[in-house]
């Protein structure tokens, strides 16, 4: 199962941006598809994440600005950004788990993007 991440770049603080990241593959059914990002030198942390059912979890930080969603049909799920901080610079990278067509378990990672916010 591979994973496209998009959407990345720069923007101005209080300005707002959407990322994307498309499943692909020989997929069965996704449960969890969550977005984390990472600092150089530091862990990786969760962003947001959102289940099969569509709960949604939030980092403390990100709470109120930030909005995941999914698209079923198309594999897809989405980080909309909004007021965003110069603190929310980092790569972001999109994860999602499921099940294959052959019906084993997967845990895929996207490649990544960068998200820049400064003036």
């Amino acid at each position: 199962v591979q994973l496209q991440a998009c959407g990345g770049g720069l923007v101005q603080p209080g300005g707002s941006l959407t990322l994307s990241c498309a499943a692909s593959g020989t997929i069965f059914s996704i449960n969890t598809m969550g977005w984390y990002r990472q600092a150089p030198g530091k862990q990786r942390e969760l962003v947001a994440a959102i289940t099969s059912g569509g709960s949604t979890s939030y980092a403390e930080s990100v709470k109120g600005r930030f909005s995941i969603s999914r698209d079923n049909a198309k594999n897809i799920v989405y980080l909309q950004m909004n007021s965003l901080k110069p603190e929310d610079t980092d790569v972001y990278y999109c994860y999602v788990d499921g099940r294959t067509a052959w019906r084993r378990d997967f845990g895929s990672w996207g490649q990544g993007t960068q998200l820049t916010v400064s003036s």
